[in-house]
This record gives C-alpha cells, sequence and structure tokens, in this order.
C-alpha cells in the first residue's frame, strides 16, 4: 500500500477556487481502480494550508493516477494556486492488524 500526503500552501484570495477546482479532482482520483482513499483536509492550526492524504494499492495504481487525465490537468494549474511549493511525502504502508 502506498500513502501520499501532499501539502499545499494556497494563496487565500484564490483559496475557494482551489478547493472548487479540486472536487473534480478527487471524484474522478477515488473512481480510480487501485484507490482505497482520496480525501482532502484542512489544517485546523495553520490558516490556507491543506493536505492530501492519498491511499493507493500499489506503485502501480499511482502511475495510473499520476499520469491520468484529471490529474495532469490540476497538476498544470496548480502552481497558481499556491505560496510556496508543493510539499509530497509518500510512504510504503503496511496495516497494522
Amino acid at each position: 500500500m502506498i500513502i501520499i500526503h501532499a501539502t499545499f500552501h494556497v494563496n487565500p484570495a484564490k483559496e475557494a477556487d482551489f478547493v472548487a477546482n479540486l472536487s473534480g479532482l478527487i471524484a474522478a482520483s477515488q473512481a480510480e481502480e487501485g484507490n482505497i482513499a482520496y480525501d482532502l483536509h484542512k489544517a485546523v492550526s495553520q490558516e490556507n494550508v491543506y493536505t492530501m492524504v492519498e491511499v493507493w494499492r500499489d506503485q502501480e495504481a499511482v502511475g495510473l493516477h499520476n499520469n491520468s487525465e484529471h490529474f495532469t490537468a490540476f497538476a498544470a494549474t496548480a502552481k497558481e494556486y499556491l505560496t510556496a511549493p508543493l510539499e509530497i511525502k509518500a510512504f510504503d504502508g503496511q496495516p497494522l492488524s
């Protein structure tokens, strides 16, 4: 299982557009084969900071997602919403139980 945390520092003036544009990406990503979870979380302690928490079956599913039309379309415009570089952390996760 692959877990990805993508952290966005969003320009406050563009926050509403950012969230609106992500809704299509989230829905399409959740429908992908190999997706276990794809959820956006807003930080409580930091203004305008969001983290996309993705859980994928395997690296192949991540690769298919990264090449999907909905992901590449969002990635092409993501920088216009950000005030800092996108932070991405990936983990090889295994269930504890």
